[in-house]
């Protein structure tokens, strides 16, 4: 499965190696509220085919009926707004009034997406310049820090995988963690060391290692764009690995288990050199409580977490597992579930 934004990119190439003309659509700015964020795309063939999303649809089928109607004539790169009017915020269902600006750049092999795409397929992390003027585009290894930068002159986009994740344990439920995280642009590793678990286990896009968990850790130089999740329910998998992660510049560390299950690892974190500061970064029980049971949904409250956490939303707003139930409640649910 890939995110929206490398759809957008394969299916352009596609359009570019199939004679067509195309254009791609990024969102630069909004104001007000908007459906979509900054840095989302569409691209749009001659013939009127579309794929991503700008908006919640009704730019799309604005930008749709101009390709039918005038065909794709720009020959540079344009910035236009859509919802500056009250009346135009209504018409293209942009929310309170919002406004939204979007550049929208005609694609052709000077355009580098195939040579982007490349890139992408060997992981990394990919700086994206397009001059404004003249739609030259240029490529980079993207510096640390790097984001998404618009002038008067150029707009300086990144693609790649903005975000890893390394799922500790080979299970049912890394699967379904591992396939919404794909979709989210997570550069995904699952480790498992233990032949019975890693055998026909297999998400495409995902790499599936075989190591002790702690090494690959350290393997990895986790940086600030990194989260870890250990989902093995064994110690001498979970805790080496997390022992490590809490050390790192991960900005989420998380594992699964019951609460009394997590007091006891706690306990057991600070037998090692892991310091209380290091260990109140640990997320356990793991997930936001949205009354899950199944793994799906476990999935998706540990991603729904996991994302709180990266956006910035104070914990006073999130809602945990262990603050959602009674203590004696919370206990058989996350035993159930986990």
């Amino acid at each position: 499965m890939d995110s929206i934004d490398l759809e957008v990119l394969k299916t352009s190439a596609e359009w570019i190696a199939g004679g067509h003309r195309c254009e791609l659509v990024t969102v630069i700015k909004t104001w007000g509220s908007s459906p979509r964020p900054i840095g989302a795309t569409l691209a749009i063939c001659d013939d009127g085919r579309v794929v991503g999303s700008v908006s919640g649809g009704c730019i799309e089928d604005d930008l749709i009926a101009h390709v039918r109607t005038h065909g794709i004539v720009r020959t540079a790169p344009e910035i236009v707004s859509y919802g500056i009017s009250a009346d135009e915020a209504h018409r293209f269902g942009l929310p309170c009034g919002g406004t939204i600006e979007l550049a929208i750049e005609p694609l052709g092999p000077h355009s580098q997406v195939a040579e982007l795409l490349q890139r992408l397929e060997r992981h990394e992390l990919v700086q994206r310049t397009l001059d404004l003027h003249s739609g030259a585009v240029t490529l980079a290894v993207a510096p640390a820090g790097a984001v998404m930068q618009v002038t008067q002159r150029h707009m300086v986009t990144l693609h790649g995988p903005r975000w890893r994740l390394l799922i500790i344990g080979a299970g049912q439920l890394s699967r379904f963690l591992a396939q919404i995280a794909i979709a989210m642009d997570y550069s995904v590793i699952v480790c498992d060391p233990r032949e019975e678990y890693r055998a026909g286990w297999h998400v495409d896009g995902v790499q599936l290692v075989h190591a002790m968990p702690d090494d690959l850790v350290l393997e990895l130089k986790l940086d600030h764009r990194s989260a870890v999740v250990a989902l093995t329910h064994d110690p001498k998998l979970d805790d080496l690995a997390l022992m490590e992660a809490l050390k790192s510049a991960a900005f989420y560390v998380g594992a699964i288990g019951s609460r009394a299950n997590n007091a006891k690892r706690r306990e057991r974190l600070l037998q090692f050199d892991v310091t209380p500061v290091q260990l109140a970064r640990l997320h356990g029980p793991i997930g936001l409580y949205i009354g899950s049971k199944t793994p799906a949904e476990i999935a998706i409250s540990i991603l729904a977490e996991l994302t709180a956490v990266k956006n910035g939303v104070p914990a006073a707003l999130q809602i945990q597992h262990a603050a959602a139930l009674t203590s004696a409640e919370s206990d058989a649910c996350l035993v159930d579930i986990s």
